[in-house]
């Protein structure tokens, strides 16, 4: 199963603070959109993800279709079919893709911790 790009989703009370804060950590913006209340940084490698309320907690973020550089993979296990095999396994969703779609979908769940865990298509 390959879930695709990985980064933390922070869910952050004022993004410019967050920004600025991260700045001197070594990220710098890469994507998103500030005046919504969400973005994307990256120093080196790794990625986070700021976002104002949009999540309910700190989520990891899988984005199937996508590499690091979030460029799209000509091929990629559907988000939809990761649902399958997991919900084979037995796991219970906070919210599940509808699998009778095409294209972007996702899905949440959590970790035996109370972690959220967001599969996130966007194609």
């Amino acid at each position: 199963m390959k879930l695709g790009a990985f980064s933390v989703s922070l869910n952050v009370k004022d993004i410019a603070v967050s920004k600025a804060f991260y700045a001197k950590l070594g990220f710098e913006p890469f994507g998103g959109d500030e005046e919504q209340g969400w973005l994307i940084l990256r120093n080196g490698d790794t990625v986070i993800g700021l976002f104002g309320g949009f999540l309910p907690g700190n989520t990891l973020t899988f984005n199937p279709g996508w590499d690091q550089n979030i460029e799209e993979l000509e091929t990629f296990d559907d988000v939809r079919d990761i649902q399958k095999q997991l919900k084979a396994k037995g796991l219970a969703f906070l919210s599940e893709a509808d699998e009778t779609t095409k294209g972007p979908a996702s899905f949440m769940l959590k970790d035996p911790d109370g972690n959220h865990i967001l599969v996130d298509q966007h194609r």
